[in-house]
């Protein structure tokens, strides 16, 4: 329901939904590991057998240098974490500031900050690696330097999902969104005294009309959305990515990477570039069950534009 300054107000399902969240997110994260490892993990690779073939598929492609057994490997070590992040995302709506910080460390950020600061703005070229939704908390450190998390999202189908994902996400003070309202907020902020942080996931495989940009990724001529090259253009902002690590379970670590357009190569090409640097130091962080490689490179590939198409 949708108050008259067009905000989302409260209602009983969702007063419902946030005190379920909080009483579930409150349970030790040990607790929610042992319910990943004795029963998600099973269903999702075992009885489900959750996009098994597609994951199979894509290792498969992207390791040909990797034994057999070294890709099962990894597959058994992606489905361990794919579970980890569903208990690990609920875990973070309840996580205290202090164990935030300490389960989810910047070691530059202010790197991060200070390009806030000197351009007004800056765009963060993320991917689905380990638990992303703990990175909205980036913003909420940074507040006193006027810096404000924006994180880009596409809106689910399921409207009970999209709530859930959105309470979670803007649980740590960040804003959500949408990607069709971006362009508007980005002009609204931009003459503002905030200085915005645009979060944005954009690993994601584009339909064959916004495929703007093509390269080699993983072994396989892949696509890439071109929006966060577009808009830092557009606004003046710099694009830097989030290279996580994870040192144990439950931990990760982002360090902040400035990319920029250098020996012949596009911002989105860097982008791919590290991305795929990061995929291979721990393969089992990256988010294989996407059907990444479903579209193949047309014989005439469409010219980039100024169209915008990065979404979280």
């Amino acid at each position: 329901m949708t108050n008259k300054e067009g905000t989302i107000s409260d209602t009983k399902p969702e007063g419902r939904r946030r005190v379920g969240l909080s009483l579930i997110s409150h349970i030790p994260l040990c607790v929610h590991h042992a319910m990943a490892d004795a029963l998600i993990y099973p269903l999702l690779y075992y009885i489900a057998r959750y996009r098994r073939k597609i994951v199979e598929k894509n290792l498969r492609l992207s390791f040909p240098e990797k034994s057999e057994q070294e890709r099962k490997q990894i597959e058994r070590r992606f489905y361990h974490q794919f579970a980890d992040l569903f208990v690990e995302s609920i875990y973070g709506y309840g996580m205290s500031d202090a164990e935030m910080r300490e389960r989810m460390v910047y070691p530059n950020e202010q790197v991060l900050a200070d390009a806030c600061m000197n351009h007004g703005g800056a765009i963060t070229m993320l991917a689905h690696l380990g638990t992303w939704e703990w990175v909205a908390d980036f913003g909420r450190r940074h507040q006193a330097e006027g810096i404000q998390e924006c994180n880009v999202y596409r809106r689910l189908k399921n409207k009970y999902f999209d709530r859930l994902m959105l309470d979670i996400r803007s649980r740590r003070g960040g804003e959500c969104v949408e990607k069709d309202l971006l362009l508007r907020r980005m002009v609204q902020l931009k003459g503002s005294h905030i200085k915005p942080m645009y979060g944005m996931l954009a690993d994601q495989k584009p339909s064959p009309r916004n495929a703007h940009v093509w390269t080699t990724f993983l072994n396989q001529e892949t696509a890439f959305l071109n929006g966060s090259e577009v808009l830092s253009r557009k606004f003046g902002y710099p694009c830097l990515y989030g290279y996580i690590r994870s040192p144990k379970r439950g931990y990760y670590t982002m360090t902040f990477m400035p990319i920029e357009q250098k020996d012949g190569l596009s911002v989105t090409e860097q982008y791919a570039r590290m991305l795929e640097a990061n995929i291979r130091e721990q393969p089992h962080l990256w988010l294989w069950t996407h059907n990444r490689w479903k579209y193949s490179r047309p014989r005439q590939p469409k010219t980039a534009n100024d169209e915008i198409t990065d979404d979280k």
